[in-house]
């Protein structure tokens, strides 16, 4: 049977999250974390200084098709057209794997709180109050692989986990902008959507004759509307940023970043690969190459993704949503 990633928003049977940058299956495994005990490492350095210096503008009367991308848009209005669909979702989902899922993060990860983790806290509380959204609760995993995801279950309070690969990659407005991709999924309802077609999709291959091909087609439906709702999710980093070098370096630093190098990467350099991209591609063998290079995948290329929040950035329906914002003053964390 062919399994269906799902892009860091629903649960399955036996879970394996895809998160932001992620578009492959990973596995938990132990490596040292930068913030010790007793001692305020470069990571925690990175986001002190970035707490507070987040966005100036806040979007007090947001709706999520104010920034959802024209791609997931269609299909997301073609998902709320069928009677039910949100409801039977939730229903499916159940109580039994929500408690699995809490029990399990609860138990092998860190809970971030005012108490603990206080500047990532923080991080959390002004991307959420920028995109007039519920803050989830929040949870820092050990693992390596720079990563994060979020999983909305049956209607209760959602969480977000962020491993500690990314924290110790990303700078601290870096961060904010993944925190605020996450809270992009959950403005956005993808959960629902996500779960309900996974369910779907997993259901063709037990239909004799034709299931396998339903399935198929499903599961290429599937990853084709998981592409554009991350570039939706990137458009809400942007909406907290503020600042597109700041979420074009995030996709630039999962593309190939580590911390030991991360000073030297240039987003102007980066850019201008993505348009090389663009041009290689453009030719008709190049769109065959391209098409079949992404059909498979759960995220788009980080180099499109890149070209695309470069692109809204400078366009008119970007610049009438800060028109629109509020300005607001975080306070400082101490």
């Amino acid at each position: 049977m062919a399994s269906v990633p799902l892009s860091s928003l629903c649960l399955t049977t036996n879970p394996v999250p895809r998160g932001i940058g992620s578009s492959s299956s990973y596995r938990f495994s132990f490596t040292t974390f930068g913030i010790r005990f007793g001692i305020q490492s470069p990571v925690t350095k990175r986001i002190r200084s970035s707490v507070c210096a987040a966005a100036s503008l806040a979007f007090r009367d947001l709706d999520a098709d104010d920034f959802r991308h024209p791609l997931d848009k269609q299909n997301t209005m073609i998902l709320r057209a069928i009677p039910g669909l949100s409801e039977l979702g939730k229903v499916l989902l159940g109580t039994v794997a929500e408690q699995v899922m809490l029990l399990e993060n609860i138990g092998t990860s860190i809970l971030v709180s005012e108490n603990q983790l206080s500047d990532l806290h923080q991080l959390m509380i002004e991307a959420a109050e920028v995109l007039n959204v519920e803050a989830p609760d929040l949870y820092v995993r050990q693992n390596p692989v720079p990563n994060a995801y979020t999983l909305a279950i049956s209607g209760k309070k959602p969480f977000v986990v962020v491993h500690t690969g990314l924290v110790e990659l990303l700078t601290g407005k870096e961060l904010q902008a993944v925190l605020a991709h996450e809270l992009g999924h959950l403005k956005c309802d993808h959960g629902v959507w996500l779960t309900f077609a996974n369910i779907l999709t997993v259901g063709a291959y037990t239909v004799p004759g034709l299931g396998g091909f339903l399935a198929r087609n499903l599961e290429e439906q599937l990853f084709r509307w998981l592409r554009a709702a991350e570039l939706t999710c990137d458009r809400a980093a942007l909406l907290v940023a503020q600042d597109s070098k700041v979420v074009i370096s995030v996709l630039m630093k999962l593309a190939g970043g580590c911390p030991s190098i991360a000073d030297q990467l240039n987003v102007d350099a980066f850019l201008e690969q993505a348009r090389s991209y663009d041009k290689a591609s453009s030719s008709p063998i190049g769109w065959y190459i391209r098409n079949a290079q992404t059909r498979q995948l759960s995220h788009p290329l980080p180099v499109l993704r890149a070209r695309e929040v470069d692109d809204w950035s400078k366009g008119q329906e970007y610049k009438n949503l800060l028109k629109r914002g509020t300005k607001i003053n975080f306070v400082e964390t101490a």
